[in-house]
């Protein structure tokens, strides 16, 4: 039975086929009679060719027992499996304390005809790290700018150092888009910007409800979503360097408030189920809210998965610290504050574990966990492998990274997706 193809694998076979056909016919001597019929030759099978071609890259960060940093390991000690199958590490790059070892270069590309180009300069600046400060305006509350400002400047003086690059932008009124940089001074003019301008929990009860819900609420995270999207992109086109996106936001919630929007809507003439208000059934029955939550997780995927793929971290922040009660003029019942806290909280949890990071939320001392993911940002191993995936039509693959040695714990992403046309038409 003949083995199927790729279209690459067909193309190539065919190609082989004929120039051995025409060699045949050009070495061999014209025959002087017709010989006679040949029996038929059975078809041998033929080996489909790989259509993954892409250098896969992921950081690593291997520890001891003790936690600390292991920084002599070899790529003949890491063991990398996806969906099962083992393979083969191509490249493996380090950097520690600042300094850039190339431990592993990548196999050079196939020589091709034509004009023969010298090898590339290497990159003198390529032990940096880069962070991209996302500052979501759009859901951080105006009254805490002054402490927002101050996170920022911690993150300023902390995280980034000599030699890293860093790129700032914002989703609202703040209008802040600073390209990545190594001007310190950008990053001060950014900052002195920053001005929360989220809705408060008044303004989204007394917001009318639309076939999706609150239409502000929805529209201001669509926004940020996919300007983060956007970001991913971008750092996708950067190999072998540490990419963190320090996102920094009071989280999302698609659904806030449930039976406070409820009496309001009976308050306003808006309500149409013809329930009372305080049924708990009445929350389901609301038209376009029952998916609020599968909307959510849909969009947290969506930007999890391009961030996986660009081999980024992404490390939430919720600059409101330890969380207590609503403001008395919010006007919103405490237990359905609490749950609106959490919701976003959640949120923020689900982009960073996702993607390698840490949920700063829930917590004032930023300052420790700034040491945190400062240290997490600076010791690491760059690990590239050619996927020799079996199945090349999977989409969504598994990455398990292990190191041959006992007692030593790794962190790796757990897996990447690979661009489907719903990512392509995203972009756009």
């Amino acid at each position: 039975m003949p083995v199927r193809l790729s279209r690459l694998g067909t193309l190539v076979a065919a190609a082989l086929l004929g120039v051995a056909t025409l060699s045949a016919q050009q070495q061999a001597p014209a025959p002087a009679a017709a010989p006679p019929p040949a029996a038929p030759v059975r078809e041998q099978p033929r080996a489909d060719f790989s259509t993954v071609t892409s250098l896969v890259s992921t950081d690593v960060i291997p520890r001891d027992g003790a936690g600390q940093f292991l920084a002599d390991l070899k790529r003949e000690d890491f063991v990398v499996i996806e969906d099962g199958v083992a393979q083969t590490v191509a490249s493996l790059t380090l950097v520690h304390g600042g300094r850039f070892f190339n431990l592993a270069a990548p196999p050079p590309a196939p020589v091709e005809e034509g004009m023969v180009l010298p090898p590339p300069r290497p990159v003198n600046d390529a032990a940096g790290r880069i962070f991209l400060l996302f500052v979501d305006d759009l859901h951080l509350d105006f009254r805490q700018t002054p402490r927002i400002r101050d996170l920022f400047k911690k993150i300023s003086t902390q995280l980034i150092h000599d030699g890293d690059m860093f790129g700032i932008v914002s989703t609202g009124p703040s209008s802040i888009s600073v390209d990545l940089t190594y001007d310190r001074k950008r990053l001060e003019e950014s900052i002195k910007k920053i001005s929360g301008s989220g809705l408060k929990p008044k303004d989204i009860l007394e917001q009318p409800n639309g076939q999706q819900g609150n239409q502000e609420l929805r529209y201001r995270a669509h926004v940020a979503f996919s300007t983060a999207y956007d970001l991913m992109r971008e750092l996708e086109k950067v190999q072998n360097r540490r990419k963190a996106l320090i996102f920094v936001s009071n989280g999302f919630d698609f659904d806030p408030f449930p039976q406070g929007r409820l009496q309001r809507d009976a308050l306003y003439g808006y309500n149409q189920t013809g329930m009372d208000p305080r049924d708990p059934a009445a929350v389901t029955n609301r038209q376009g809210q029952q998916f609020a939550d599968a909307d959510l997780a849909r969009e947290l995927a969506d930007l999890t998965r391009a961030a996986n793929r660009a081999n980024a971290t992404i490390y939430t922040i919720d600059p409101r610290g330890l969380v207590g009660g609503a403001e008395m003029d919010d006007e919103v019942d405490m237990v359905e504050w609490g749950n609106h806290v959490r919701k976003t909280q959640d949120s923020l949890r689900v982009l960073a574990e996702e993607t390698g990071g840490t949920a700063v939320v829930n917590q004032n001392d930023f300052e420790r966990a700034l040491k945190k993911i400062d240290a997490e940002t600076s010791d690491y191993y760059v690990l590239g492998y050619y996927s020799s995936n079996p199945d090349p039509t999977r989409k969504r693959r598994a990455i398990e990274v292990k190191v041959n040695k006992p007692g030593v714990s790794v962190w790796a992403r757990k897996g990447y997706a690979l661009k489907t046309p719903k990512d392509d038409e995203k972009s756009k």
